[in-house]
């Protein structure tokens, strides 16, 4: 009765190619998954894991444990991996910080609810259960995001230039502090020249000739005639 030859009884040379197969398709689909992350959507954290929004946090643990020993730049030849791992890093990062994985939700939430409006549509419609609407949502979600991003960096830029200006005024008064502390050094350090000008002056007009000094009052009266 012939037996089911398995893989360990395959002669060497068929083994040895069935490595190369296997490795082979591991590279694909190393180099698949790099080439998904790095055209995802960045500023959606769940695109670039592959996960939908609402997902438990064990999952966003499961996820990138799988995807960043798959992608690790030591693991693959592919010149792309470091930026990949880098970006997949990010948004494990963000998906596991509440504050920004709620923010995040909310995006996306907005994005629906947008989309619901502009179509008049309903909770119920039937609309939001086909594929079209999933990929309209995408789209919509990409577009609050992009925005969000805009006016986190008008608000951003803003609060810099009016830290600018703060900055300037502290500046400004700390210079004049300085050179108010500079005039009073340099007047206490020619306080005792000026006393001994003054000294001076005071001894000088006492003992001084001409007529202002003490000669004037020296001078006889003259007699009235008559």
């Amino acid at each position: 009765m012939a037996t089911k030859e398995t893989k360990d009884d395959a002669p060497v040379d068929n083994r040895d190619a069935l490595e190369v197969l296997e490795s082979e398709a591991k590279e694909w689909e190393k180099d698949a998954e790099i080439d998904r992350i790095l055209k995802a959507f960045r500023l959606d954290a769940y695109a670039v894991l592959g996960l939908k929004p609402g997902v438990p946090e064990s999952d966003i643990k499961i996820t990138y444990r799988k995807k960043s020993l798959l992608i690790h730049p030591d693991k693959t030849k592919n010149p792309l991996a470091p930026d990949a791992f880098d970006r997949l890093k990010k948004a494990q990062t963000e998906l596991m910080d509440e504050k920004h994985r709620a923010t995040l939700d909310e995006a996306i939430a907005d994005a629906r609810m947008l989309l619901m409006r502009e179509n008049k549509w309903n909770v119920d419609s039937p609309e939001l259960k086909t594929a079209d609407f999933e990929r309209r949502w995408v789209d919509k979600t990409k577009f609050v995001l992009i925005e969000n991003e805009h006016r986190r960096r008008r608000q951003m830029k803003a609060q810099m230039q009016e830290e600018g200006r703060e900055q300037r005024r502290q500046d400004e008064e700390v210079e004049q502090r300085r050179k108010k502390r500079q005039h009073e050094e340099d007047w206490e350090a020619t306080r005792d020249q000026r006393i001994s000008s003054w000294r001076q002056f005071q001894k000088g007009g006492k003992s001084g000739g001409g007529e202002d000094g003490p000669e004037k009052k020296k001078k006889k009266k003259l007699k009235p005639i008559g």
